[in-house]
């Protein structure tokens, strides 16, 4: 399998970047301590919504439950009379989500659907032409997510129908710091401005939870699976370059936004090492970190030396090969991205 990986070191100042069901920091045990942890998912969205702004042309995809309102406009676009169009959508929607009988405002889908404008064109098209559902979704393939690379790239689940399902051939690991972390406790209050002089105390007061983390985040991205039929064959060599640099750059950019405007955590990465192999499964460097990092002088350029230390002990022992290694900030991001892309199918 030819593929790339990505192995990332980033700082967070103060900030609650993923939170969990009681509004705190998610956290993991790891090699018997607790470390702050973002979830790959909670990553993952924010890198799609980045890869949007860089390629929008090539990443229009949306999770949605609310297809049938665009499935209606897209069957009336191509001919179908408003009631035809509803009641075509309507049979479309739910043999492939399930329509939500309780939904009342707008009509609504049980579960979420991972949706390419092309895709919905070519449903409402061959809905139009044959009243058939079947025929309607068999339609649907790999030609249709052209104009969604994140579908290919993230995958999509189906369970009403196996053969629209696409298989992620991208694959992230949950981040974890690479030290020992406690979450802390902010009290805050805040002052009602027109409250009386005579009166005192706070309008309001409350607590936040947060943590700060210097991270280990992984990703990969299976090079052969994405130039497969199934995926982005019917692209271009220099379209499929197009998407992979997208995909990079905003997997080494993207951060997610949780309390973006009080706690922004906004940082980059202060090293990325970029790894291209012709064959094995992407390996994790994580172990690296089993032994918490310790420090009274920052946790950075200890777990940067810890991660390359990993990394050849690793290709020695196992005979782990690559036919591109790189790292920032050794080179630009440009530099970075112009190698990475060499190696697309």
């Amino acid at each position: 399998m030819k593929h790339l990986e990505l192995h990332i070191i980033q700082s967070v100042p103060v900030a609650c970047l993923n939170r969990d069901d009681l509004n705190s920091p998610k956290t993991a045990v790891f090699g018997g301590v607790q470390r702050a942890r973002v979830s790959s998912q909670s990553w993952k969205r924010a890198i799609r919504e980045m890869a949007k702004e860089i390629s929008p042309q090539q990443f229009k995809g949306e999770r949605t439950r609310l297809m049938f309102d665009p499935l209606v406009k897209a069957m009336e676009a191509v001919g179908l009379t408003a009631d035809d169009a509803v009641d075509g959508a309507k049979k479309v929607v739910d043999a492939l989500v399930n329509l939500d009988p309780k939904s009342t405002d707008k009509v609504k889908s049980k579960t979420l659907y991972f949706m390419s404008p092309l895709e919905l064109q070519t449903l409402a098209k061959t809905y139009a032409e044959t009243k058939d559902v079947k025929k309607t979704l068999k339609s649907v393939d790999a030609k249709s997510l052209k104009d969604a690379a994140d579908i290919a790239l993230f995958g999509r689940m189906v369970a009403n129908d196996h053969s629209l399902t696409v298989e992620a051939a991208s694959m992230f690991s949950h981040a974890l710091s690479t030290h020992k972390v406690d979450n802390e406790i902010d009290f805050f209050a805040a002052v009602a401005e027109r409250q009386p002089k005579e009166e005192s105390g706070a309008g309001m007061t409350g607590t936040l939870e947060f943590n700060s983390a210097t991270y280990y985040r992984f990703a990969a991205l299976n090079l052969d699976m994405l130039a497969d039929e199934e995926h982005l064959k019917d692209m271009t060599r220099e379209e499929r370059q197009t998407v992979v640099r997208t995909f990079v750059e905003a997997t080494i950019k993207a951060i997610p936004g949780a309390r973006k405007n009080t706690m922004n955590g906004n940082t980059l990465p202060v090293f990325v090492l970029g790894i291209v192999r012709e064959k094995g499964h992407p390996v994790q460097l994580v172990n690296a970190f089993e032994s918490p990092v310790l420090s009274s002088q920052g946790y950075a350029d200890k777990a940067v030396a810890l991660l390359k230390l990993e990394y050849e002990n690793l290709a020695k022992i196992w005979g782990i090969e690559s036919i591109f290694k790189e790292a920032i900030p050794d080179v630009s991001l440009k530099t970075f991205l112009d190698g990475m892309v060499e190696h697309v199918i």
